[in-house]
C-alpha cells in the first residue's frame, strides 16, 4: 500500500470521480497528427503508455478550435465534425485503462507559428513568435466564442470525459485578459469586466452546447510575470466568477512568452521545484472547486506533501510524465527510486517543440515512438558486450542491452561513473544532471550489470572477458584552440575540465575563452566564487547546445553577477595579462587578468579503437567518443544501439 495517501486518494470534479490526484497536463508535443490534421496511432500510443501507467487524469495538449488558432503544425484540430471519429478511436482505446481523459481547447492568437495570427489588438507577441497579428472584429470575436462551444460539443461526442479552456501562457484568452495585450476600447477592452468578457462568453457557450454534467475546467495564469500583465489579484478576482459560471476545476499556471525571468513559463532546472504552487494556494482561498497546481513538480512525494498541506487539490506533473510513463504506478507502489527523473533540461520537450520538431526526452527517447515498440523484446542469441566508459551514453546503452538479455560488463578507467556529466552537474543550478547517473546506476544494479572502475583497458582485460561486441563510450576531452600567441601570454591557461574538477587555483580576474554551454556554466561557477569574469565567444550565438528557455535562465544569472559577454569576437593578439580583440568595428582591450579558461569545444577520445579492431571484434562508437554532441543526441543514440545489438 502506498504511503502517498493524499496523492492517491480519489477526488470528485463535478459529477466525475477521478481515481487519484495526479494529472498529466496538456503539453504541446508537435506529433501524432497527420497531414489532414487527424490524430494518429502515434498519439494514441503516447497517451496509452501513460494511461497504463496509472495516472488519474490526462489532458490532450491544445486542440485548435479554429484554423486561425493553430499554434503548432502538428497540433490536433477540433474545429470541424470530421475530426470526431479519429478522436473517438483514441478515447475508446484510452478508456480501457480507467483514466479520465480530457482535451484542452486552444486558440493561439498572436502566438501562432503560421504567421497569420489574430488577436484582441494588433500587437506582436512578447517573445518566440514573430509578426504582428490582425485585430479581431466584433463579429469575429463572436465566431471565436462559438468555436470554443462547438469544439466542446465535438469533444463530448468524441468520448472525452471533460474539456479544459486554455486561458493561460499568452494565448488568445490571455491576450483578452491582460492589459499589455488588450488595447481595445469597445466592450472587450479596458475595464476588468470587459477584458474577461470573451472568456465568460466562451464558458457560457460551452455550457450551453454540452451536457449538464460534462465537466469544464479552465487553465489560467496566476501571474503573467510581465509588465501590465495578468497578476494574482486578477486571478483571485475572476476565480469565483468562473466557479459561478460552472467551471468544475481551475488549473493554475503562470508566464507567457516574454515573461521575466525569461523562460519561466516552462521552468528549467534553474527554477525551484513547485515554482507556481503559491499561486494555486492563493486561488484555493477564494473557490470551493478543485484547484490543480503545477510548476516543475517532479517528485511524487513533493506532490503528496502539497496536497496534504492544502495548497492544491490535484497536481500536474507534465515533463515528469514524458520521462516516465509509469510514474503513477511506481509511486503508488512505493517504488520512488525506480522513477526515471525529469532533469529539467528542456532539450527534448520545449526546445524541440519551439524548433517545430517532435517532442522527445533525454531520459526517455521512446517519447513519440511508443507506437513503434511493444516492450523490450529479448534477443534470441545473447551476446557478451563490453562497454568501455561509464558516462551517460555507456550507462544508457548498458541498461537497454541488459534488459534485452545480453551479458553486459562496463569498464571505466576513472574511479567513478558519470563521465563529463559529473562535471556538468557542478556549476550552480545543474546538480540534477547527476540524477541521470544515479538512476542508471540503480537500474544496472537491479539488472546485475557489473561495473568495474579504475580499470586498465588492455589486451589482458579483453582476453579475460572474451566479449563478442565492444561499445566504445570513452567520451571526449577539451579541444585546444589553434590561435596564434595563445600560449605565449603570461596568463595561466586552464581547461574547463581542470577548473570544474578543482585541480587548479585561479586568481580574481578570469577570461573564459568560449561561450558554449560549459563555458557559460563555468563563468557562472567562477562568478559565484567572487571572481570577475569576462567571456569571449568567437561564434555568433551563446550556448547553442542548451534549450532556449534553459539558456535564458543562465544568461540572466550571468547578467546579475556582472559577467561580461562578447560574441563574434575576433582576437587580434594576446597580451601578457589580457587580450586585444575586435567586435564589429570596435576594438576592446582586456588587461590585468591572471587566468584564461579554455572552452572552445571537445574532441573525441578514440585511442582504444585499434586495440579492438586488431582483435577482430565488433566495435561501436557512441556518445562523445563518436562525435561530441548534446546529451539529448547521445542518449537517443544509446537507445538506438541498445535496441539494435
Amino acid at each position: 500500500m502506498t504511503a502517498l495517501k493524499y496523492l492517491f486518494s480519489p477526488i470528485k470534479i463535478g459529477a466525475m470521480e477521478v481515481k487519484n490526484r495526479l494529472v498529466m497536463p496538456p503539453m504541446g508535443i508537435n506529433f501524432g497528427v497527420d497531414e489532414g490534421g487527424y490524430v494518429t496511432d502515434q498519439l494514441k500510443a503516447y497517451f496509452a503508455a501513460r494511461a497504463k501507467g496509472g495516472t488519474g487524469m490526462m489532458i490532450v495538449g491544445g486542440a485548435a478550435v479554429h484554423p486561425t488558432g493553430l499554434d503548432l503544425p502538428k497540433l490536433p484540430r477540433i474545429w470541424a465534425d470530421e475530426y470526431i471519429p479519429a478522436f473517438r478511436e483514441m478515447t475508446d482505446a484510452i478508456h480501457q485503462y480507467d483514466v479520465k481523459f480530457g482535451i484542452q481547447l486552444l486558440h493561439g492568437g498572436r502566438q501562432c507559428y503560421h504567421g497569420k495570427g489574430v488577436a484582441p489588438s494588433p500587437l506582436p507577441a512578447q517573445g518566440v513568435v514573430r509578426g504582428t497579428p490582425r485585430e479581431l472584429t466584433i463579429p469575429e470575436i463572436g465566431e471565436m466564442v462559438e468555436a470554443f462551444g462547438d469544439s466542446a460539443r465535438r469533444s463530448e461526442e468524441a468520448g472525452f470525459d471533460f474539456v479544459e479552456i486554455h486561458g493561460a501562457h499568452g494565448y488568445l484568452v490571455t491576450q483578452f485578459l491582460a492589459l499589455n495585450s488588450n488595447k481595445r476600447e469597445d466592450a472587450y477592452g479596458g475595464s476588468f469586466e470587459n477584458r474577461i468578457r470573451f472568456l465568460l462568453e466562451a464558458v457560457r457557450d460551452i455550457k450551453k452546447k454540452t451536457s449538464p454534467d460534462f465537466p469544464l475546467g479552465i487553465r489560467i495564469n496566476g501571474d503573467d510575470f510581465i509588465k501590465d500583465g495578468w497578476i494574482i489579484e486578477d486571478a483571485k478576482r475572476i476565480a469565483p466568477i468562473l466557479e459561478r459560471e460552472g467551471a468544475a476545476y481551475l488549473h493554475i499556471t503562470a508566464g507567457i512568452y516574454g515573461s521575466y525571468p525569461p523562460g519561466i513559463s516552462i521552468p528549467s532546472m534553474y527554477a525551484r521545484q513547485g515554482v507556481f504552487i503559491h499561486l494555486a494556494e492563493e486561488i484555493k482561498k477564494v473557490v470551493s472547486i478543485p484547484v490543480i497546481g503545477v510548476g516543475r513538480i517532479k517528485n511524487p512525494e513533493h506532490a503528496d506533501r502539497i496536497i496534504k498541506e492544502g495548497r492544491a487539490d490535484m497536481i500536474s506533473m507534465g515533463r515528469a510524465h514524458l520521462a516516465d510513463p509509469e510514474l503513477s504506478n511506481k509511486a503508488r507502489m512505493g517504488n520512488i527510486a525506480d522513477i526515471r527523473p525529469c532533469l529539467g533540461c528542456c532539450l527534448g520537450c520545449a526546445h524541440n517543440v519551439f524548433s517545430l520538431e517532435a517532442a522527445t526526452c533525454v531520459m526517455n527517447p521512446e517519447v513519440n515512438r511508443e507506437y513503434l515498440f511493444k516492450g523490450h523484446e529479448k534477443v534470441a542469441n545473447p551476446k557478451k558486450i563490453l562497454v568501455i566508459g561509464a558516462g551517460p551514453s555507456g550507462l544508457a546503452v548498458s541498461r537497454l542491452a541488459a534488459i534485452r538479455g545480453h551479458k553486459v560488463i562496463v569498464c571505466e578507467q576513472k574511479m567513478h561513473v558519470g563521465g563529463m556529466l559529473r562535471l556538468a552537474s557542478i556549476p550552480p543550478g545543474r546538480s540534477e544532471f547527476m540524477e541521470l547517473i544515479d538512476y542508471y546506476q540503480r537500474e544496472l544494479e537491479k539488472l546485475c550489470v557489473e561495473i568495474r572502475l579504475n580499470v586498465l583497458i588492455d589486451d589482458d582485460l579483453v582476453d579475460s572477458i572474451k566479449p563478442d561486441t565492444i561499445v566504445l563510450a570513452t567520451g571526449s576531452l577539451p579541444e585546444m584552440p589553434q590561435i596564434e600567441g595563445l600560449f605565449d601570454t603570461d596568463m595561466d591557461i586552464h581547461t574547463v575540465v581542470e577548473v570544474l574538477k578543482g585541480e587548479v587555483s585561479l586568481g580574481d580576474r578570469v577570461i573564459v575563452l568560449g561561450g558554449n554551454q560549459v563555458g557559460l556554466e563555468t563563468a557562472d561557477f567562477l562568478a559565484g566564487k567572487g571572481k570577475e569574469v569576462v567571456v569571449l565567444h568567437r561564434d555568433g550565438h551563446f550556448a547553442i547546445e542548451m534549450a532556449a528557455n534553459d539558456r535564458v535562465f543562465l544568461i540572466e544569472r550571468l547578467k546579475q553577477q556582472n559577467v561580461k559577454r562578447y560574441k563574434e569576437v575576433s582576437i587580434k593578439r594576446f597580451l601578457p595579462q589580457g587580450v586585444l580583440f575586435r567586435v564589429g568595428d570596435k576594438e576592446i582591450r582586456l588587461d590585468h587578468f591572471e587566468d584564461m579558461v579554455l572552452s572552445e569545444g571537445m574532441r573525441s577520445i578514440r585511442t582504444l579503437a585499434d586495440l579492438f579492431k586488431r582483435k577482430g571484434l565488433e566495435v561501436y562508437f557512441i556518445g562523445d567518443a563518436k562525435n561530441p554532441r548534446s546529451l539529448l543526441e547521445s542518449q537517443s543514440e544509446a537507445d538506438e544501439l541498445g535496441r539494435s545489438i
